[in-house]
């Protein structure tokens, strides 16, 4: 039955068992399950506790006095399930078949827990002067709103991202510098292929700059690199002309410096994207020489994305509000519809304004948003993503900034860049919103002639 749980469904039922485990009692209960939902419960489970004041110490005492006679002596890995216990499961599963979900959620649980009959739920609840019938109703229809789509429509794009090779022009035009000191460093060195490690070398030779005052401060400084950098041995690679060719991990960093480019919001490559990139393949000489200097990852990449922030710019602020929209409705994918929801959020760019005077307002481009791609299971733990044509998007928004020698990308590149994909859903949003392609690429052009004069 557990392959249909969604995970946190799955960590109610593991916790459930760890209470009943740290309780000595013989078997896990319904009032277990009880307990776990309160430790795990997040968004409006967590309001509705909070409502009646149950916190989880408090109710972990009265539990474990109602269940003092199931004690023993005998210490369980794993206790079993009572006949309650799975009954209560198998109340969840229903629950979720009569609501049209293909996957058990939390608060199938929840609502199984509060349909418990067999147990001393009601009784333990009733201290807390808990209403278990309006609950019940607030939790019923949260359910019917979470009818389960697993796959987002943007998920298997049908315009498939094109395997081209990396455009080094990109890189060069925000780091020229860079990229010159590390090809001197390959003739000096008789190596022919880029890699990681000339690249960092080539960082750290410029010390006035902020980056290398960061890098600096987290133990990164060319003596240190270059001393472990001479521990290693040789390799014997290609170059040619003035075309750069990278080793594999130099390319795969590269292309996720193109991307932090993109999500940072700046259409030119430069060294701070470098880093960035470096950080994020977690592969490579550079990667591993951070590592040996006990570099912690997580503290430089946030030190060197912090000056970014100060300055804020509209793309980054875009796709912070779009990952927050995707939590909002328990989806770790973002996709061209968050794209929209960030720029009409970000409430100041060009993209927002033409938006306004069509009159989309959040509130109905959220409404449409949730009809179209349905709700989540609430587990956002993992890494938020894009989806392929958020990519393809991001990718054309970069591209007209590129093209009109526009160093940041703007909401009114994200906006034009989405009317570019009428089978995107965030077309499909606007559509429903009674907002036209042309009304909306009109609507660009003209604020952004007002905005230069």
């Amino acid at each position: 039955m557990l392959e249909k749980f969604t995970e946190k469904a799955i960590n109610v039922v593991t916790e459930a068992q760890n209470q009943a485990k740290l309780m000595q009692n013989v078997s896990v209960q319904p009032e277990h399950f009880l307990l776990a939902l309160v430790k795990q419960a997040r968004g409006i489970s967590l309001n509705v506790f909070r409502t009646y004041k149950v916190d989880f110490q408090t109710l972990q005492k009265v539990v474990e006095e109602k269940l003092r006679f199931e004690k023993s002596s005998k210490i369980f890995t794993a206790p079993p399930f009572s006949k309650a216990s799975k009954e209560l499961l198998k109340r969840a599963s229903d629950i979720a078949e009569k609501s049209s979900n293909q996957n058990i959620l939390y608060e199938h649980i929840f609502l199984a827990v509060l349909h418990d009959k067999n147990s001393y739920i009601s009784r333990i609840l009733e201290k807390f002067n808990f209403d278990v019938y309006k609950t019940k109703d607030l939790i019923s229809r949260l359910v019917q709103r979470k009818v389960k789509r697993v796959l987002h429509p943007e998920s298997y794009d049908s315009a498939k991202l094109p395997s081209e090779l990396l455009d080094t022009k990109n890189l060069l035009s925000g780091s020229k510098e860079v990229f010159d000191r590390a090809l001197s460093k390959l003739s000096a060195s008789n190596y022919e292929i880029l890699g990681t490690e000339q690249i960092i070398s080539s960082i750290l030779e410029d010390k006035d700059s902020e980056l290398t005052k960061i890098l600096s401060e987290n133990g990164i400084n060319s003596e240190s690199f270059d001393k472990k950098l001479k521990e290693l041995t040789t390799r014997q690679d290609e170059f040619e002309d003035k075309q750069i060719i990278f080793t594999p991990n130099a390319f795969l960093a590269m292309n996720n410096a193109i991307e932090c480019a993109k999500e940072l919001g700046s259409s030119v490559v430069t060294p701070t994207h470098l880093i960035l990139g470096i950080l994020k393949s977690k592969k490579g000489i550079a990667y591993n020489i951070f590592k040996q200097l006990g570099v912690s990852e997580i503290l430089l990449e946030k030190e060197i994305v912090r000056p970014i922030e100060n300055q804020m710019p509209e793309a980054m602020t875009i796709m912070k509000l779009a990952k927050e929209e995707a939590r909002r409705i328990g989806r770790n994918t973002v996709g061209t519809e968050m794209f929209l929801l960030g720029i009409i959020s970000e409430g100041n760019g060009i993209g927002y304004q033409v938006l306004n005077e069509l009159e989309v307002t959040i509130k109905d481009a959220r409404a449409a948003v949730e009809d179209i791609i349905g709700y989540g299971d609430d587990y956002f733990d993992t890494e938020i993503t894009f989806t392929d044509r958020a990519k393809k998007v991001l990718e054309e928004a970069w591209k007209l900034a590129k093209t009109r020698n526009e160093p940041k990308i703007e909401s009114s590149h994200l906006l034009y860049a989405i009317t570019n994909f009428p089978d995107c859903v965030a077309m499909k949003v606007l559509e429903q919103l009674g907002a036209d392609v042309v009304e909306i690429k009109q609507g660009i052009i003209l604020e952004k002639q007002r905005s230069e004069k």
